[in-house]
């Protein structure tokens, strides 16, 4: 997994890294069985134990392994002062997320 981080989004994460005093994470959002939905996001919160962890320009992005089986092999995130944190591409399928054995 590949992440890509705009200047703007760095900037912003480094800003509230120093404000919030916790660790960002890029979570996930899923809603629905049937007519799945999921939409990205940054939240600010503790390191978990089985955190996978990214580092880069001296941050350390975090996200569980839940939300990594959601990411595109190549994440952006940037930063838009209208908008807040844009992580990747958010989606809704219309595939049933149940599977059958």
């Amino acid at each position: 997994m590949k992440l890509k981080v705009t200047v703007a989004a760095i900037d912003k994460l480094k800003e509230m890294i120093e404000t919030e005093g916790k660790i960002p994470r890029i979570d996930a959002d899923v809603t629905g069985g049937c007519g799945m939905s999921v939409k990205f996001s940054i939240v600010f919160d503790e390191p978990r134990r089985n955190d996978l962890c990214i580092e880069m320009d001296g941050i350390q992005i975090r996200l569980d392994h839940f939300t990594k089986r959601y990411l595109d092999e190549e994440t952006e995130i940037d930063y838009q002062v209208e908008q807040g944190f844009l992580v990747g591409d958010s989606f809704t399928s219309s595939a049933c997320a149940i599977e059958i054995d």
